[in-house]
């Protein structure tokens, strides 16, 4: 996917979500979603790759996700699209002109 996507390839509508963490009261925390907001983006495969975790084969799918520029959207946050939830490793302007930002998201649960 080039820095600079043309409109018609925003074809798929994801919401962005922020981790909120509340006090459970027995010295844990429980995390929820809260949506931030729901837009227009792309999101093609980066890369796939099977992992040796606790003894066990695990893979793992990263996908590049762009939407238009937003400076609320960071590391930590997560994307979801029609079921799927990819959780956002990394965000950056690609061509450093404000108008895109492109997230480096591990998709979960696959």
């Amino acid at each position: 996917m080039s820095a600079n996507p043309s409109i018609g390839r925003l074809r798929h509508r994801v919401t962005v979500e922020q981790p909120v963490t509340t006090d459970d009261g027995g010295g844990g925390a429980t995390t929820n979603w809260s949506p931030v907001a729901t837009l227009w983006g792309a999101i093609e495969p980066a890369s796939a790759a099977e992992i040796d975790a606790y003894d066990r084969l695990e893979g793992r799918i990263t996908h590049r996700v762009v939407i238009r520029h937003r400076s609320d959207v960071a590391g930590g946050m997560r994307l979801t699209h029609e079921g799927r939830v990819f959780r956002i490793l990394v965000v950056h302007d690609p061509d450093e002109t404000g108008r895109w930002s492109e997230t480096l998201a591990e998709e979960e649960g696959r």
